[in-house]
């Protein structure tokens, strides 16, 4: 008779998601064949704990096992589907046939390989509007796994050679047959390097990386923007036992400017000018994103909202040549605190007004003196 799936791990039947991991990952080290000299019944109740955690960390299967036991999984997950004894069955031909196809795709060294690789880590950068402008050099301080100083990357604290893992014979996968279908998934015991360790460092659990703290320097093009991503390959992650590391992805965030906006490679300014400027005209001066001065020129009778363009003023073009414009728009301020000389000289100005000053404005109001009947 089957054993229950809870009792071979340990566990209550109401035993939630994280309890079930823990227990099939404690139970997975202390019963590794590996660790018992190749022990049958080690490696038997191994397989026994791998198949119950199989089915219970998945909801629906659990599911089934507690409504039905193991009548829910004959012909099933055990070995003996309709196409045949064995956990392949008759797919063992239809992986010949997927790995004559696309090669190294699905090449049990390159999926090692793959299970081994250190992943990938992201760095959120913040840089001023300058920064991203000229381009900088930045350090910057990470916390990730490297490198194994105490073992130099091996994972072994002795001379002895790593071993191929003997629950997966060095693919660093295993198969479970699920009715019609053959489950393919990562090694418990290796974790997919497809080896295991024969003396594992204690620093590092026989990983060949610990978690430690590092500073980077690293090189921000001129020209980048809000949101783009730098790639900096190989500073990620260390790999398992010195295999690659991942990458490092880093990504760019614009601090607000006192001045400046910015849509592409145009930079947008806002110059609020007295309203004697925009109706006689004149010059303001700006500082440049650059540190240069840059002079504008104020055409007579100029509106609140237009916009000054000035050629080259803008920001640089990422991986290429150039900038773009600055773009300043006019806010025409209306004075709020006048002095009694120039209150009359604006009395005297109003008096003298035809209405041909505001072309705008006399419009309008002729029109509503026609919607009103005259």
């Amino acid at each position: 008779m089957a054993t229950d799936y809870y009792e071979l791990l340990g566990v209550p039947k109401g035993a939630d998601d994280a309890a079930i991991k823990a227990a099939y990952r404690k139970l997975a080290k202390e019963c590794h064949p590996d660790r018992h000299g190749g022990c049958t019944d080690k490696e038997a109740h191994f397989k026994s704990i791998s198949e119950a955690y199989e089915v219970l960390k998945d909801p629906q299967k659990r599911a089934a096992y507690d409504r039905f036991g193991h009548a829910a999984f004959q012909n099933g997950m055990n070995g003996q589907g309709p196409f045949g004894g064995g956990a392949g069955g008759g797919f063992e031909g239809f992986s010949d046939i997927f790995s004559s196809i696309f090669g190294e795709f699905m090449d049990p060294r390159a999926q090692r390989a793959s299970a081994a690789r250190g992943s990938d880590l992201r760095y959120d950068l913040e840089l001023t509007f300058e920064e991203a402008f000229a381009g900088a050099e930045k350090t910057i301080a990470i916390q990730a796994l490297s490198g194994c100083e105490t073992c130099n990357a091996s994972g072994s604290t002795g001379q002895a050679a790593a071993r191929a893992c003997s629950s997966c014979g060095g693919a660093g996968k295993v198969r479970a047959q699920q009715g019609f279908f053959v489950v393919e998934r990562t090694c418990p015991g290796c974790m997919g390097s497809g080896e295991m360790i024969a003396d594992p460092c204690t620093a590092c659990q026989g990983e060949g990386r610990a978690l430690k703290s590092r500073k980077l320097n690293v090189n921000i093009p001129a020209g980048v923007d809000e949101g783009t991503r730098i790639r900096v390959a190989g500073e990620g992650e260390a790999g398992i036992r010195g295999s690659a590391a991942g990458d490092l992805y880093l990504f760019v965030h614009l601090k607000r400017h006192p001045i400046f906006e910015r849509d592409g490679t145009t930079l947008i300014a806002e110059a609020p000018i007295s309203f004697t400027a925009a109706a006689l005209g004149g010059c303001i001066t700006i500082p440049g994103i650059d540190g240069e001065k840059i002079e504008l020129k104020i055409p007579p009778g100029i509106q609140s909202g237009e916009t000054l363009r000035h050629r080259g003023g803008g920001m640089s073009v990422l991986n290429g040549r150039g900038r773009g414009d600055l773009v300043t728009r006019i806010l025409v301020e209306t004075p709020t605190k006048l002095s009694k000389d120039q209150r009359a000289i604006l009395e005297q100005f109003r008096d003298t007004e035809t209405g041909d000053e505001c072309p705008a404005s006399k419009g309008f109001f002729s029109r509503i003196k026609t919607a009103l009947g005259g």
